[in-house]
């Protein structure tokens, strides 16, 4: 028998020597995604927008295609979709239209494919009898939202006027200031009835909800002027110090309660990393002597907050009408711009060159944009300042006020857009426009929309930081 174990040997030889390639096992088939079960609900905090949940398998992600029932499905438009936690996803629906009929598919994507869930039929509520209703148009603004406050509402409108997401703050509304953060979500300072307790900072999401609260360190009452939000969960927050203080040396009374505005750098776990105070750093006559006299003293009164492009801080000043920039690390005063400590020269404007400001922003190194109030106390005007820290010296660009003049004593903002445009609000005088690098005003607000302390212009609904120029 040894002979034949030879040949087989042999044989099973030849074939491992063969010319032809091996087979490769075939791969299995890449999972397909699927919607196990779908649903849709109202949002408690606004009518124009709707949620669904959808349970599914084999997915990365989610989002909704979503038409008028009276429409053709061709004719949708689609929710982003959302990240998957475990086996579900919850999909805001935004920017619907009220008392409609709509008829939403959830869509599952993973890998290269998408299934589409089963038909949900939907209907959206009636709006708020108090919630404003507003007119807006131009011959060319950007494309996008707006973002104010108004009552009690944080609310978002489009180029048309329309109110296309709205939040109550109920009972005392957001505190006049609701504005979006680069985080993603909106922020306000609500009010509350009781007089004692800490009026917190609240962040909500695109769905309305309460996601977190800001407050100042060491029980300090938060402004309500600004805030900057940062996507580590840290945050920048002005906050109220009041001291008893005798001034009759420059002025004033022996027993006063002087206020100043501290700064506060809080990092993503609540701790403490700067603590700016201007009793560390200003003069009590840094202030005009006029408003030294009285039993309260609103000393600096900051309205705004921003970061320079090397990362430390703008703070505007309206009392002193100053800005100034703070070291963010050592707390150090860098420079002082304007008021009675100006550091400054100034060309192409008269002195003051801006009074009672609000609204200060960096549109660019080197580049401010600010609301200046009572500069020309017969007319408020949106400035832009090149100005070079290294020489001290500012230079009036562009000042666009509408014709005829307003006034606004307080309030108002100005954010830098794309192009060299700026969105401008006029405060207590109720004007929103949008205006291009000329002059021109390419959008506005229709009426008097009342006191809007403060207005942005956003691109997304769904994502209210996408390209946020603050």
């Amino acid at each position: 028998m040894a002979w034949r174990k030879h040949v087989l040997i042999v044989a099973a030889l030849a074939a491992g020597c063969s010319d032809e390639p091996p087979v490769a096992p075939e791969s299995p088939a890449p999972p397909v995604p699927g919607i196990k079960a779908a649903r849709v609900a109202p949002n408690p905090t606004n009518v124009l927008s709707a949620v669904v949940t959808a349970r599914i398998v084999n997915t990365d992600s989610v989002g909704v295609r979503f038409h008028l029932l009276a429409v053709p499905p061709g004719s949708g438009d689609l929710a982003p979709a959302v990240a998957v936690s475990g086996d579900s996803a919850v999909i805001p629906v935004l920017g619907l239209l009220p008392d409609t009929v709509y008829v939403l598919r959830a869509l599952a994507f993973g890998g290269v494919d998408s299934v589409a869930g089963d038909s949900l039929v939907f209907r959206t509520g009636s709006l708020p009898v108090d919630l404003p209703r507003y007119t807006a148009g131009g011959s060319d603004p950007l494309p996008g939202y707006v973002v104010f406050a108004a009552g009690p509402y944080g609310l978002v409108i489009d180029n048309g006027g329309r109110v296309v997401w709205y939040r109550p703050f109920a009972p005392g509304g957001p505190g006049l200031n609701f504005m979006a953060q680069p985080t993603g979500r909106y922020v306000a300072r609500p009010t509350t009835p009781d007089t004692t307790d800490l009026d917190l900072w609240v962040e909500v999401d695109p769905l309305g909800s309460i996601v977190r609260t800001f407050g100042c360190a060491g029980g300090l009452p938060a402004r309500f002027h600004d805030l900057i939000s940062e996507t580590d969960g840290g945050y920048w927050i002005m906050c109220d110090e009041t001291r008893v203080m005798d001034l009759s040396a420059v002025g004033g009374l022996a027993n006063v309660r002087v206020t100043g505005t501290v700064v506060q750098h809080i990092g993503p776990a609540g701790e403490l990393l700067l603590h700016w105070s201007p009793f560390d750093h200003f003069a009590i006559t840094d202030l005009e002597l006029a408003s030294r006299v009285g039993n309260s003293v609103n000393w600096m009164h900051g309205n705004s907050l921003d970061l320079d492009a090397d990362g430390n801080l703008l703070v505007s000043f309206r009392s002193l009408g100053e800005i100034t920039k703070i070291n963010a690390t050592t707390g150090a005063v860098m420079w002082r711009m304007g008021g009675r400590a100006n550091q400054f020269t100034f060309s192409g404007t008269p002195v003051p060159a801006f009074s009672r400001q609000h609204g200060v922003r960096l549109a660019a190194p080197g580049v401010l944009v600010l609301l200046d109030n009572l500069g020309d106390p017969s007319a408020s005007r949106a400035e832009r300042y090149a100005f070079s820290a290294a020489d001290r010296s500012a230079q009036l660009e562009q000042s666009y006020g509408p014709v005829p003049a307003v006034v606004t004593p307080i309030g108002g903002s100005v954010q830098p857009l794309p192009g060299g445009r700026f969105l401008v609000t006029f405060g207590t005088m109720g004007r929103v426009q949008e205006v291009d690098a000329t002059g021109r005003v390419t959008w506005e607000i229709g009426g008097n929309p009342g006191y809007v302390f403060r207005a942005q212009r956003i691109r997304s609904l769904y994502n209210p930081g996408l390209g946020l120029t603050r």
